[in-house]
């Protein structure tokens, strides 16, 4: 059961080790472009095609090659630490929420509408800048007559205190930082939040990694692209805002699904309960009001719940209502509050693609280094036998 890391690398012709008449040498473009396309239906967040099936198409058509350098070596040793540390964090401060907030916040400023990098916004390492932090969504601000919450209501990581707000999740990961030098920003946001589900006992996230990080302030994104917890008009606010990120309705009611984490407390963001008896207690500091009973455990509660509602001291936001309300929307709430292994695997794909918006990667997705993380061998044993 020891944690495993696939590689797919660039591909060149002297790389082959499998060759028969049936089995001819490709030119050096044909194989890349058979690689990026197979991979590119693989890592897409609107394919059902698992990256590890991508990669096992590969190896059928061009056969099994082996591949090796220094930079990948590195890369994935920095990776794998960066990993077990965040992990071994989780366990000493159970930041959970917080931590996925971080990954959250830097991808949500995306807008598909820009094509220059980095203005685009999107997961490109900005949030580390004070400049973002301050912005009313990362600080925990209230904003009259709304108030600005975490991406996707992910009152979990709600906001520290009204000047701290996600300046505590970057001081919680920059020893991290510090320690793997070659791991950028924009990568440890994401590999922080996509480990944090993971760890709360969420589905595994097939994450990429080699986003490359925006250099200085003036390359951060402009205020205002977050969600807001009480819009007029919940449904028409979700999809204003994460259709302009390239997501669908059904990407939007799996991400909500990561309420299930987390609490929000009244002083900070202006929703919720001072104090619950889920919540009194803590862990970490006591108080707030919680979306589920279990608010570190990532399962298909939060949907259980909004729908019931049956319990006074568990939290429904005005954007968590629509979800049962709107007649898209409710599709999938449904579903997922039935199923719980068919949001796993929605959520899984959404945060996935959501971890990739406004990205850019060196090497290019085109040529480089794709990384994907999994925690045990039964995984892969699971998705080869599924090909």
């Amino acid at each position: 059961r020891a944690g495993i890391i696939s590689l797919v690398v660039h591909f060149s012709p002297n790389t082959r080790t499998k060759e028969s008449p049936l089995n001819p040498p490709l030119p050096a473009a044909e194989a890349d472009m058979a690689v990026h396309h197979l991979l590119r239906r693989g890592i897409s967040g609107g394919s059902p095609l698992h990256p590890l099936r991508g990669l096992l198409l590969v190896s059928q058509e061009l056969g099994w090659r082996q591949a090796s350098s220094a930079a990948a070596g590195d890369a994935v040793a920095e990776l794998r630490g960066a990993r077990e540390d965040v992990k071994q964090l989780l366990k000493e401060k159970s930041c959970h929420p917080i931590l996925v907030r971080l990954g959250w916040h830097d991808a949500g400023t995306y807008d598909k509408n820009i094509s220059e990098w980095p203005q685009c916004g999107g997961a490109n390492g900005s949030l580390r800048f004070e400049i973002e932090l301050k912005h009313a969504a990362n600080a925990g601000r209230a904003s009259p007559p709304q108030v600005l919450f975490c991406f996707i209501q992910l009152g979990l990581f709600f906001k520290t205190s009204s000047t701290a707000g996600l300046v505590n999740a970057l001081k919680l990961i920059q020893a991290i930082k510090d320690k793997y030098a070659g791991v950028t920003y924009a990568d440890l946001f994401q590999l922080a939040s996509a480990t944090a589900v993971e760890e709360a006992g969420g589905p595994k996230i097939p994450m990429i990694y080699g986003r490359v990080d925006v250099s200085a302030p003036d390359q951060c994104p402009p205020e205002g692209r977050l969600p807001a917890a009480g819009p007029p008009s919940p449904a028409e606010h979700l999809r204003e805002v994460f259709y302009r990120m390239g997501l669908n309705d059904k990407e939007i009611v799996a991400l909500s699904g990561a309420h299930t984490l987390g609490r929000s407390r009244p002083e900070r963001s202006g929703w919720g309960k001072p104090e619950t008896k889920y919540t009194k207690n803590g862990p970490g500091a006591p108080g707030g009001q919680s979306w589920t009973s279990q608010w570190l455990k990532f399962d298909n509660s939060y949907f259980k719940d909004v729908k019931e509602r049956r319990d006074e001291d568990l939290l429904v936001l005005p954007t968590d209502a629509v979800l049962f309300e709107d007649s898209s929307f409710k599709i999938y709430a449904e579903k997922y509050a039935e199923d719980q292994d068919t949001f796993f695997e929605d959520y899984a794909e959404a945060h996935a693609k959501l971890s990739n918006l406004g990205s850019k990667f060196d090497p290019p997705k085109v040529d480089g280094i794709k990384i994907t993380i999994y925690e045990n061998q039964d995984i892969i044993n699971h998705i080869v036998k599924s090909c």
